[in-house]
C-alpha cells in the first residue's frame, strides 16, 4: 500500500456524518494514508475549485493526491434517474499531482491550465443516494493507484469552464472574503481609497499592498496568501470581521470595486 496525503475537499460541514462516511471508506482502501478533509459552502463549484488549486499548485506534498466532492447537479433541472449526477473525473496536473472530483461547473477550472491528462473515473454515476462514498473512493483509489479499470473516456479540456472573475470564492474562519479578482486586475496605489460593494452594501475602505498596512478598524482590500504569483485580492477587516461588515453574503456573490471620489 502507498502511504499517500490526501486531501477530501467537500460540501458537507466539518465533523458532518457525511464527510466521517467518506473519511472512513478512503481510509478503509488507502490504510496507510493521511486523509485531511476540508469543508467548502454547500453546492459551492467555485470554491471547490479555488480549494483544490490553492492545494494542488502551491508547495504540494510528495505524494499526494486531492479527492472533491461538490455535485450541485445544475446540468440538467429535470428529475434524476437513480440520482444520476455529473461524472466522476481525474487529472494530471503537470506536476504529478492527481485530482478526482465531480466535474461539474468550475471544480477543475482552477488548474484548467495546467492539465496534462483529463478523463473519466470508470465507475458509477447513479443507483446509489450516496455516490461519493459507495462508488467513488474505489475509483478513486484506483486512479491513484494507477489501476487501468479505472481510467475512462478521454475529456476535452476545454469542456471545463472558466473561472468568473469579480466573485466572492471564500471566506475564512476570520471573516476574510477572498475573491476571484487577480492582482493583476487592479491599478491602484497603496493608501488610495476605494468603494467596495456586495449584495447592494456598499463600503469605503483603501488598497493596501500588504495585509497588515492598515490600521485596526480599517476596512481593506489587498492582495491575499493564495493564487501563486499573481495573487488574488481579499477583502479583510483589521482586527474585525469583513463577512459580517456585508452581513455575511454568501459564497459567488458579485463584488464590484472602484476608485473612491470624494
Amino acid at each position: 500500500m502507498t502511504k499517500r496525503l490526501i486531501h477530501l475537499i467537500a460540501d458537507y460541514g466539518s465533523g458532518d456524518l457525511a464527510m466521517s462516511e467518506i473519511i472512513q471508506r478512503l481510509q478503509n482502501l488507502n490504510p496507510e494514508s493521511v486523509i485531511v478533509p476540508t469543508s467548502i459552502p454547500s453546492f459551492s463549484t467555485l470554491a471547490t475549485g479555488f480549494v483544490v488549486a490553492q492545494l494542488a499548485l502551491n508547495d504540494p506534498a510528495q505524494e499526494m493526491v486531492i479527492f472533491s466532492n461538490t455535485a450541485p447537479r445544475k446540468d440538467d433541472s429535470e428529475k434524476r434517474h437513480e440520482n444520476h449526477g455529473e461524472p466522476f473525473a481525474y487529472a494530471i496536473l503537470d506536476n504529478g499531482i492527481i485530482v478526482c472530483g465531480v466535474h461539474a461547473q468550475y471544480a477543475f477550472s482552477f488548474v484548467k491550465p495546467h492539465i496534462k491528462e483529463f478523463g473519466m473515473v470508470a465507475v458509477a454515476n447513479r443507483g446509489s443516494q450516496f455516490r461519493s462514498r459507495d462508488f467513488y473512493p474505489a475509483g478513486a483509489t484506483g486512479i491513484f493507484n494507477g489501476d487501468k479499470k479505472f481510467f475512462g473516456e478521454t475529456l476535452d479540456i476545454s469542456t471545463i469552464l472558466d473561472f468568473p472573475t469579480n466573485k466572492i470564492m471564500y471566506i475564512d474562519s476570520f471573516g476574510n472574503i477572498k475573491t476571484s479578482i487577480r492582482l493583476s486586475q487592479v491599478d491602484f496605489k497603496p493608501g488610495e481609497k476605494i468603494r467596495i460593494g456586495i449584495n447592494g452594501h456598499v463600503r469605503t475602505g483603501v488598497y493596501a499592498d500588504a495585509n497588515f498596512e492598515v490600521k485596526a478598524g480599517d476596512l481593506a482590500f489587498a492582495p491575499g496568501s493564495s493564487g501563486g504569483h499573481d495573487r488574488f485580492m481579499e477583502i479583510f477587516l483589521r482586527s474585525s470581521n469583513a463577512s459580517e461588515m456585508f452581513f455575511k453574503p454568501m459564497v459567488e456573490s458579485d463584488i464590484t470595486f472602484e476608485r473612491f471620489e470624494d
